[in-house]
């Protein structure tokens, strides 16, 4: 006689913890509904994830010990694969892998089920090596030794697809990344936004979001780490084009770089470093218009600025087509130069959007959906595990 759904054990596999960004705010989401969970990851640093995902007091890899890792975790990439292998989950009826890297190739024992929630099959082994490991970023040499791991590792991440009973999707664009680097199907279940936290100022929910040629323009906002293949040099170009002055609220590698970039007009582009979530939700408030300039596999950020009512210029190419309605919540471009950018953010500031009917759409994206499909899927497979064999 098999054991009950609610007496079967699961394990939450993530590939590294060191912030809260979009896979931690998924992972952060199914560790409140699972509270029981044993969690594991290769590399956590303490504190720099919410409270839901430190009580369940993560297992880490042998990478955890390994020198400077708390600075430098991505140095160790070659060793991910082996590393992600130790992982011993055999007491597990379940594993649940949120995986942007490599933790969908986790080894299950024989009995238990996996499904792995794909965030993107690992970018730069596939698609973006030249944006992480390109000449310009690491020089001829290291570039071509680093190419050669990344061929193996794109060859260790296509034989391992299979490991995973099922593929959970982020969004239709990456479970056709799924199909066409893994050959297998996914369920598409968007990532969880919280709309009831990104709301429109009070006195502006009702209100047209505009900008008229007579009136003052507000600021296009940028939200992003910064990091090459977020295209936030693209988004320079395109506000000096359209003279249109640019917040940047974030940081990464590449700041040093977009300052000098931004430099060549003195006072159109505010970098403002990492933000707080208060911070961040006033920006999205106080902007004619938020931008994504570069291609996303779904893209939590113009979600947030449309659930604060706020309209969307994005890249028409990824996620943002399945999050951006054209003309309604915001403006797509199809081609991704700058002009292209500034003439839709000229169109923007100059358009009356319905504030309402933006926050709206962004509703479709809510914590609460993803959190009730989600654990559909889940228990779906806890279900199936516990089927006695014939």
């Amino acid at each position: 006689m098999s054991r009950g759904v609610g007496t079967r054990k699961i394990a939450l596999v993530h590939d590294w913890l060191t912030g809260m960004r979009g896979g931690e705010k998924v992972l952060e989401a199914v560790c409140e509904r699972y509270p029981q969970a044993e969690l594991f990851a290769l590399v956590h640093i303490k504190g720099s994830v919410s409270p839901a995902i430190e009580r369940l007091r993560p297992r880490t890899s042998f990478i955890q010990r390994l020198p400077m890792v708390r600075h430098a975790y991505r140095a160790y990439l070659p060793l991910f694969p082996t590393a992600i292998e130790q992982f011993d989950l055999d007491r597990f009826d379940l594993v649940v892998s949120m995986s942007h890297c490599c933790a969908k190739s986790i080894v299950r024992p024989g009995r238990a089920r996996h499904l792995c929630y794909c965030l993107t099959p690992m970018r730069y082994a596939w698609d973006q090596f030249d944006a992480y490991f390109g000449p310009e970023r690491m020089g001829r040499v290291s570039s071509a030794m680093m190419r050669q791991v990344m061929a193996r590792m794109a060859r260790w991440d296509r034989d391992t697809a299979g490991r995973a009973d099922r593929y959970v999707a982020i969004s239709h664009y990456v479970a056709g990344r799924i199909r066409r680097y893994y050959n297998r199907d996914a369920t598409v279940v968007y990532p969880p936004v919280d709309t009831t936290y990104f709301t429109p100022p009070a006195a502006a929910s009702l209100s047209p979001v505009s900008a008229s040629p007579a009136s003052p323009v507000r600021y296009a906002l940028v939200v992003s780490a910064l990091v090459p293949y977020k295209q936030v040099d693209l988004a320079i170009e395109a506000c000096r084009l359209a003279r249109v002055p640019l917040t940047i609220a974030g940081d990464g590698p590449e700041r040093a770089r977009l300052e000098r970039v931004a430099g060549a007009v003195p006072g159109s582009v505010t970098f403002l470093g990492r933000q707080s979530d208060a911070e961040i939700r006033e920006l999205y408030r106080g902007a004619a218009v938020t931008l994504l300039p570069g291609e996303e596999d779904f893209g939590i950020v113009p979600v947030e600025a449309q659930a604060c009512g706020t309209p969307v210029v994005a890249l028409g190419r990824g996620g943002a087509v399945e999050t951006v309605v054209p003309g309604t919540t915001g403006i797509l471009v199809d081609d991704g130069s700058a002009p292209a950018f500034a003439d839709a953010i000229a169109r923007a500031t100059q358009t009356s959007f319905d504030s309402a009917a933006i926050r709206a759409h962004a509703e479709r994206f809510s914590r609460e959906r993803f959190v009730h499909e989600i654990s559909d899927l889940i228990e779906g497979e806890l279900r199936h595990g516990a089927e006695p064999l014939l």
